[in-house]
């Protein structure tokens, strides 16, 4: 059972600091060189040092562990190291990490950062190879025989219910694309930079697993991503106006797996988000009326619309019209379809940027930022908002 209360962790840390190394299909390089550019980049952009660092979080599917960075970003000792599973599903939850340390005085300056080499190496979207035997790779071989045997097989299999209970076509996801092709095309840093699309290219785009075109899933990228967190008090000295973390949350659903958890009571929605949904929404005291800026996980179209649903912004089946009406800024950065896929991480640094007023796409009186992270598997999210 989720907690039914709010937490405290709200106000007391924020992210001082963001920094990437450009985004590519071959970076040419180690992941733990991407790893050490993206942590120097940012420590800069926080006006801080290596010898201010004294924490370090990533995922559990990072390969550059935590010592290995620190020592070749010159960063010294450690009083707190941790790690998040569950892919793209740990994004927010790394910044949550270092902001329960904060707020307990565990450490003081942390860097999360995320790294690899993922379409010039390791490619996430050729699916399941030349896995070990694992209780948690259980739920998978129920699933391989039939054929489902990527991740865009199994979120088609929840689109395609999604759009038989709602009565919609496979256009619906187009929304989505579209809006995150618009704001990557104005964003200089993102891989499809100048190049918007329409939905007659999005209904164009072939098929991948139906109903998912090409269109409807994300890129795959190399770079890397870090984001340094400290305390509320200390980031009032540094030369960056604070991202404020308002709230944090994590979340599993019942009869939870990972991306295929096709025997839970409906396929229409999306659990796990709606626990860190009610969690966040619970401790901040917000709705979602006071969200200015939504940056949430794309790796596919159909679970951005559910995403939305769950957190409230509309209705069960009504988030492909609530996109297409431009009811809430949606992915500035152009999102992991347009811009890059960091398993969410260059997400977290846009919902920085709306705070900061620096967005390329950027928000008008943009005073707090909703991030989200993978979806299908536990995931977390975050809101991030100005100081004071």
């Amino acid at each position: 059972m989720s907690i039914h209360r709010p937490d405290t962790l709200g106000g007391k840390a924020a992210v001082v600091g963001i920094g990437a190394t450009e985004f590519s299909k071959n970076s040419g390089r180690s992941e733990l060189k991407l790893a050490v550019e993206a942590v120097g980049a940012a420590l800069d952009d926080a006006g801080l040092t290596p010898a201010d660092v004294d924490g370090l979080v990533t995922f559990t599917m990072d390969t550059s562990p935590e010592i290995t960075v620190a020592q070749a970003a010159g960063i010294g000792e450690l009083s707190f190291f941790s790690r998040i599973h569950y892919g793209g599903g740990a994004a927010c939850a790394t910044v949550q990490q270092a902001a329960l340390a904060v707020a307990s005085g565990v450490a003081d300056v942390i860097v999360c950062y995320r790294a690899f080499n993922e379409r010039s190496g390791r490619r996430f979207g050729s699916g399941v190879q030349r896995r070990e035997p694992t209780a948690e790779g259980a739920a998978l071989g129920w699933n391989l025989p039939s054929g489902l045997l990527t991740p865009a097989s199994w979120v088609a299999m929840a689109a395609q219910r999604y759009l038989h209970a709602y009565g919609l076509g496979p256009e619906v996801f187009g929304h989505v694309a579209v809006v995150d092709r618009r704001h990557a095309a104005r964003n200089p840093a993102a891989y499809f930079h100048g190049k918007p699309i329409t939905l007659a290219d999005h209904a164009a785009s072939r098929w991948i697993v139906e109903p998912l075109r090409l269109l409807d899933c994300c890129q795959e990228t190399d770079g890397g991503q870090a984001l340094v967190v400290t305390s509320v008090e200390r980031a009032r000295d540094l030369p960056r106006p604070p991202a404020v973390v308002v709230a944090a949350a994590q979340g599993a659903g019942r009869s939870q797996e990972q991306m295929t958890s096709f025997y839970r009571d409906g396929l229409t929605g999306l659990p796990e988000t709606g626990v860190v949904a009610r969690q966040l929404w619970r401790s901040s005291g917000l709705a979602p009326a006071d969200i200015d800026v939504g940056i949430l996980y794309d790796h596919f179209t159909p679970f951005v619309l559910m995403q939305l649903e769950e957190f409230g912004f509309c209705g069960p089946g009504e988030g492909g019209a609530f996109v297409a009406a431009d009811a809430l800024p949606l992915n500035t950065h152009g999102g992991q379809l347009g811009e890059a896929y960091l398993h969410g991480m260059n997400g977290i640094a846009e919902a920085v940027r709306q705070i900061r007023g620096t967005s390329v796409n950027q928000v008008a009186g943009a005073a707090r930022s909703l991030v989200t992270a993978g979806t299908g598997v536990p995931t977390s999210g975050l809101i991030l908002g100005a100081d004071g």
